[in-house]
């Protein structure tokens, strides 16, 4: 709890400095109130009449307190929730950027739902935390200090009593922070369970509904729902005993103070004696319950505070992870352009105990289209994620135009490449905002280069029919256009960056054979001297490849031609007859 406190800014410290002045300011005022009522019950219990107008006077004196504390109070309010607003959109920003620069290794440590969560509900927690805190945290101990010196002298017998008040509540809150305290550090990570499975139901609907799950899908959700919520109850349930308690311990503390008062006041021996004792145990009534409220201020503070432990710490285990994928200090012109060699590679997955790929070595040359073909799980979609960095080799190396891609900066490194993902990502926006997307380290891309990339990816048909054509609006995920559009116009955004290396990680499997071949056709002839890397499952999308890799179990079984690996590779062999006629594989 304490580390995540570093990331509050000076200027926040500063305000905190003048909270605590505020705060000082208040509880002096409030303190006065007792001294004052005091003085009016000297007044009013006086033999001599009193003078109206002293009294009125002191009324005068209290009611600027009452205003003053109150003033202080807004004024620390105020303070307190721009401190904690500040604080949780720095808290925030900290963890995007951090998960901005994960690897893959690193989000699936996580998992998704999880760091959602983090970065929403935790911070949260600790934002309403500090907002608590600080007029809590800053206040109790100086209140309950400050009063406490203040009834130090008044008697013996009321200060045992309050101190016996105070301990009896200690206890109650010991008891219920035992209690409680594990529920607490449990509560973040139902909320994480919860959120996975109502995430994975929405992004699974289409699945869901078309296998009749619903049932299913509602029990899951439900037990990790009831789960959440008994465990709610329970703290909730625990949590509503205090304020009972609380209001016995203080009305009996009240009852105690006017018993013990009245006992003394009773054997007192003259007037005056009586007079005095009277006004202390006026004033030693509201400086105790004073205390008391200082006490219940820090209980309300320690409710808070274990889900705010937890989320601090799951905060700080996200901003404390190192990213296994570092920046290299390449970040120049190379000699080469456009080339790319695997050399001895080997790949584990984190955690794995077996590898992925084992010994793959192969070279892509500038202008060549090198595609990588096998059976699922064979690790062709590994080898192409090795390239722009989404993990890092195990054994050996990756070189992109002669240099190990581990000695380039992450940006010099992706500004080369131009990648399609095997699922096509479309962001919340119009179509020229998906294709121009993100920064290629050159000139902005205009609508020329937008509408080039377009009708290389074969996607202007559609577009141009779209309303506003270009700025056509396009939903969260592509979601409304199809699989084929949505795939084109990834390739698309590919195109736009100008890059030296095109990475398709079976990015034509939605797009009928026609549109494939003219989309293929029409990248060599308006990308010539690119290099092209395709993972795919179709024969027919890279019969036409300079270098074909065969992959088997994590290791290369075949490289070469269409033609030469009918002839020398049993394991391709297989894959065209699965897929292509007699007629197809003689020709």
């Amino acid at each position: 709890m304490f580390k995540i406190i570093s990331y509050l800014r000076p200027k926040e410290w500063a305000m905190i400095g003048v909270i605590l002045v505020l705060i000082v300011i208040q509880v002096w005022l409030d303190l006065k109130l007792p001294e004052y009522m005091g003085e009016i019950t000297m007044l009013i219990t006086s033999p001599i009449p009193a003078d109206v107008s002293d009294v009125w006077s002191i009324g005068l004196k209290m009611l600027m307190c009452a205003f003053g504390s109150l003033a202080a109070a807004i004024a620390v309010g105020f303070l307190a929730s721009r401190i904690a607003s500040s604080y949780a959109r720095t808290l925030r920003s900290l963890q995007f950027s951090k998960v901005d620069s994960f690897s893959m290794a690193e989000i699936n440590k996580f998992s998704t739902a999880s760091l959602i969560t983090r970065s929403t509900n935790d911070v949260t927690q600790i934002q309403m935390v500090v907002t608590m805190g600080l007029q809590i945290i800053i206040k109790a101990p100086i209140l309950a200090v400050w009063a406490l010196m203040k009834i130090s002298n008044k008697g013996f017998e009321w200060t045992i009593v309050t101190g016996v008040a105070v301990l009896i509540l200690l206890l109650l809150f010991a008891f219920l922070f035992i209690l409680v305290i594990p529920k607490f550090r449990k509560m973040q990570s139902l909320t994480d369970n919860i959120n996975r499975v109502a995430r994975e139901n929405l992004t699974g609907l289409p699945v869901v509904r078309a296998y009749n799950a619903e049932e299913h899908q509602k029990r899951k959700f439900e037990a990790a729902n009831d789960e959440l919520t008994g465990t709610h109850m329970f703290t909730s349930r625990a949590m509503a005993v205090m304020m009972p308690a609380i209001g016995l311990i203080m009305n009996g503390l009240l009852l105690s103070v006017y018993w013990i008062g009245a006992i003394l006041i009773d054997g007192a021996a003259g007037l005056a004696d009586k007079r005095e004792l009277f006004a202390d145990m006026i004033v030693f009534s509201s400086y105790s319950m004073q205390i008391l409220m200082a006490f219940m201020m820090i209980t309300i503070l320690f409710i808070m505070l274990p889900r705010a432990q937890v989320s601090a710490r799951r905060i700080n285990e996200v901003l404390d992870t190192e990213p296994s994928v570092t920046d290299g200090s390449m970040t120049g012109d190379t000699p080469k352009k456009g080339e790319v060699e695997f050399r001895n590679v080997g790949f584990r997955y984190p955690g794995a105990a077996d590898h992925v790929l084992k010994d793959i070595s192969f070279i892509a040359n500038r202008g060549e289209t090198v595609a990588f073909i096998g059976s699922t799980g064979s690790g062709k979609s590994t080898i192409i994620n090795l390239v722009p960095r989404f993990y890092d080799v195990t054994e050996g190396s990756v070189l992109v135009d002669g240099i190990d891609v581990r000695e380039y900066s992450l940006d010099a490194l992706h500004n080369k490449i131009g990648y399609v993902p095997q699922k096509a990502v479309l962001f919340s926006g119009t179509v020229t905002s998906n294709v121009a997307f993100g920064d290629n380290g050159m000139e902005s891309a205009t609508e020329d280069d937008v509408k080039n990339a377009v009708r290389i990816a074969q996607g202007a048909d559609f577009v141009e029919k779209m309303e506003n054509t270009y700025d056509a609006a396009i939903s969260r995920g592509g979601s409304n256009i199809s699989g084929g559009q949505k795939q084109r116009l990834s390739i698309a955004r590919a195109v736009c960056r100008r890059p030296e290396i095109y990475i398709f990680d079976d990015s034509f499997s939605a797009l009928d054979y026609r549109t494939d071949r003219d989309l293929r056709t029409a990248l060599k002839k308006e990308t010539e001297g690119v290099t092209s890397l395709i993972v795919a499952q179709r024969i027919g999308t890279i019969m036409d490849a300079d270098m074909i890799v065969v992959l088997d179990n994590g290791m290369i079984v075949g490289t070469g031609t269409h033609r030469e690996l009918l002839e020398k590779c049993e394991v391709y062999k297989e894959i065209a007859m699965s897929q292509l006629s007699e007629e197809e594989l003689a020709s």
